[in-house]
């Protein structure tokens, strides 16, 4: 069986079908850019310009940067304010003219590893947490998702944990990887104590394995760490798989 998985970025938006037994891409991605702005309805219509450019006709998966509350948007991250509020589901089923089930990024990318990736039948408690721009962060209880995670806004050093600990501020502070690596120690330790999971992903781009030689081995977790197996498609193949998971 196969869903369409649609991933919602700041600047761009990226879909693909799901063979959902395997978690693989049945065609190649294909993306538009974000409109700028990203108001709702000219989003919805990149959506729809996606399902064409696939002729689909089923059950699509979409991720986007919001929280998702029985299809609504709570928040809204690097789009445009008047998504909160907005019945997500009921948009992109109107313009799509499909059954669409929507969450939030971090918790697809989440979906993603706990399905097909590094947390594939992990009993107890893995926290997925994705390092770039910020820190996302999704948590799951055997295959179950606790949705809507935001840990990387916990309060740290006077500010919030991704504007202390993220990949960007690695980047943007020119940080050597071993002080990089002190810092998302820190960080780790801080939610490892929180949460007392058995397992820890660590997705985004610093979860490529020649990225991962620079720093993993100066981290220590009394939960088992692992690095992510999927990176920018992992948006797509959890957004595809939380869809077909409801209500299957």
């Amino acid at each position: 069986m196969e869903v369409l998985g649609i991933d919602i970025g700041g600047t761009g938006i990226k879909g693909a079908p799901v063979d959902i037994a395997s978690g693989q891409l049945t065609s190649e991605r294909f993306r538009l850019p974000t409109p700028k702005g990203a108001h709702p309805e000219e989003v919805a219509q990149t959506v729809r310009a996606i399902v064409h450019h696939f002729s689909w006709r089923g059950r699509i998966g979409i991720a986007m940067p919001v929280r998702v509350h029985n299809g609504i948007a709570r928040t809204a991250a690097n789009i445009d304010p008047s998504w909160i509020g907005t019945n997500i589901e009921a948009l992109f089923s109107r313009t799509t003219d499909s059954d669409v089930v929507t969450l939030n990024d971090a918790d697809a990318a989440g979906y993603a590893e706990i399905h097909y990736g590094a947390g594939k039948d992990v009993p107890g408690k893995t926290l997925v947490l994705t390092l770039g721009t910020g820190i996302g962060s999704s948590l799951f209880v055997g295959s179950t998702l606790v949705p809507n995670l935001e840990l990387g806004h916990l309060r740290m050093h006077d500010t919030i944990a991704e504007a202390w600990a993220a990949n960007s501020v690695r980047k943007r502070e020119n940080l050597s990887w071993g002080d990089w690596a002190k810092r998302l120690q820190e960080y780790l330790s801080y939610v490892e104590f929180l949460l007392d999971p058995e397992l820890i992903i660590l997705g985004g781009g610093v979860s490529r394995p020649k990225r991962v030689r620079n720093y993993f081995h100066l981290l220590g977790t009394r939960a088992r760490l692992a690095p992510a197996h999927f990176q920018n498609e992992a948006g797509i193949i959890g957004a595809a798989c939380a869809a077909h998971s409801r209500n299957t």
